[in-house]
């Protein structure tokens, strides 16, 4: 488990960087300034968590369900999240959003909410208390 989780954060975090710089030279000619800054949400948050991941990967044992559980969750929810937010934003560009992408980030958002609940549940078991 820990090498999917830096595997799939070394992953989310190139594409944040691939993403990110389509978005600031191919995407700007074509994207509204409000569709670019959504752009630029899902990259940011991309990153941030594919930085987490890598963090979680390289200091969590992951030989317990509930570290494995806070990893999945931030997996999908950077993959619900991120992804819904660029492809409402690609087209929506084109004039054909995909409205059922909609519903789909506010999903995402709640998996990463998940996530780092867990994560405060696994620090707090290790002894890491606020």
């Amino acid at each position: 488990m820990k090498e999917f989780v830096l595997i799939m954060g070394a992953l989310y975090g190139m594409l944040s960087v691939v993403f990110g710089a389509f978005g600031a030279h191919a995407l700007k000619k074509k994207f509204t300034a409000e569709q670019l800054t959504s752009f630029e949400t899902g990259v940011k948050y991309q990153m941030y968590h594919a930085i987490l991941l890598v963090i979680l990967g390289l200091t969590l044992p992951m030989v317990n369900s509930i570290e494995h559980f806070a990893a999945i969750f931030i997996i999908v929810g950077i993959f619900l999240f991120s992804f819904s937010i660029y492809g409402l934003c690609i087209t929506s560009s084109n004039g054909k959003k995909l409205k059922i992408l909609g519903p789909i980030t506010p999903l995402g958002g709640l998996c990463l909410v998940i996530g780092w609940i867990l994560l405060i549940v696994i620090f707090a078991s290790y002894g890491f208390y606020l």
